[in-house]
């Protein structure tokens, strides 16, 4: 059935407008084949008794490019029909005139649905005088008003339809660009979280071992070493970043458990920087989980990029449904930057259901962030 619904809808719609107009002519025609005229059964119907049946169904061809038009040009027809000699072949059902109806109801504008009811009505009018001469019954005239009306109800719940249709393709549409939007969000925020720190702890190295190739050879060997394996680890978690945009990376993802070896880097690289936990910890949701690694990251960068700290304290303290990380350093607050990294901070916490928090540090010296991540018990 679907299959036959796409095929249907693929046809042009000019196509299915001439079936619809050969069906009607058919229709209106049909009394006049089938029945004999009687006044005079041998001379059978008159070409101008016919001509209304043309004019009847032939304007059903440009119903949607001219609803009102051909509205009007099917009511003059029908009027045209029920004024004709009385000996003229009966039609049970008014065939074009409802799909004239349902086209002006489903397809015209609220202005061209307005003039349709009052084309309707003043050609209700006209058509009295052929009603006169050939009167119905009262069940032939409350049909025909059902008929009408049933006919512009159908065209009204086609339109609505329609509108509902576009309205919910609007709204995906707007939706999948707000993915978009949230998805490059994301990865800008990835990446600032990533090369920013593997870039300020290769800045600190670089502009250290300089100083130490002299009189400490081995400090300057170590900030070597500390630049080559800062700059791998950053390769790393760049594979893994372009392996979500379709590449594939063996790189381990963003974990708690990975929060270890990050402080340690921070601490190898130079600026003293210490892990502490608190209670037993537990997995996390996989957006849980790396959403606590790239806070501390941003955190650690912006203590060594901006604070100038000479110790920094990472804490994660476990709890029965959340779990808080804390970060402060000794450093002058926080000063230089844009901002974007605090901005990112809070936004990976408030994703994951927590909050974030940010101030001066313990007696008013330094800087501390304080991240809460609800939902996390397992």
């Amino acid at each position: 059935m679907s299959v036959i619904v796409r095929s249907f809808r693929r046809v042009s719609p000019l196509a299915v407008d001439l079936v619809i107009a050969l069906v009607a002519l058919a229709a209106h025609a049909a009394p006049f084949l089938l029945t004999t005229r009687e006044a005079d059964p041998a001379a059978g119907y008159t070409l101008g008794q016919y001509l209304p049946v043309l004019g009847l169904a032939l304007p059903l061809i440009w119903r949607r490019r001219a609803p009102l038009a051909v509205l009007a040009a099917v009511t003059a027809a029908t009027g045209a029909y029920l004024l004709n000699d009385p000996d003229t072949a009966p039609q049970p059902i008014p065939y074009a005139l409802l799909i004239a109806i349902y086209t002006v109801a489903a397809y015209g504008s609220r202005r061209v649905r307005v003039w349709a009811v009052t084309l309707l009505v003043t050609g209700a009018g006209a058509q009295l005088a052929g009603l006169v001469l050939n009167p119905p019954s009262a069940d032939t005239t409350v049909r025909a008003l059902v008929m009408y009306v049933a006919a512009w109800a159908m065209g009204r719940a086609t339109a609505n339809r329609r509108t509902h249709a576009r309205q919910i393709e609007r709204d995906r549409q707007r939706e999948a660009e707000r993915a978009v939007e949230r998805e490059r969000t994301a990865i800008a925020r990835d990446m600032h979280d990533l090369l920013g720190h593997a870039i300020s702890l290769i800045v600190v190295q670089a502009e250290a071992g300089p100083l130490a190739v002299r009189p400490a050879p081995e400090r300057a060997e170590a900030a070597f070493d500390a630049i080559a394996a800062t700059g791998r680890e950053a390769m790393d978690q760049l594979r893994r970043l372009l392996g979500l945009l379709g590449t594939s990376s063996p790189g381990a993802p963003p974990t708690v458990a990975r929060i270890e070896a990050l402080v340690h880097s921070v601490d190898r690289a130079g600026q003293r920087t210490t892990l502490t936990v608190h209670g037993t910890p537990r997995p996390l949701p996989a957006d849980a989980e790396a959403a606590a690694y790239r806070i501390v990251q941003e955190a650690l960068t912006n203590a060594v990029k901006h604070a100038q700290a000479v110790a920094v304290a990472v804490e994660l303290h476990w709890r029965q449904d959340t779990l808080m990380i804390g970060i402060t350093d000794d450093g002058r607050g926080h000063t230089g930057g844009s901002g974007h990294g605090l901005i990112g901070i809070r936004e990976r916490a408030a994703a994951c259901g927590g909050s974030a928090a940010f101030g001066p540090g313990p007696d008013g010296r330094g800087f501390a962030v304080t991240v809460h991540l609800t939902g996390t018990a397992s």
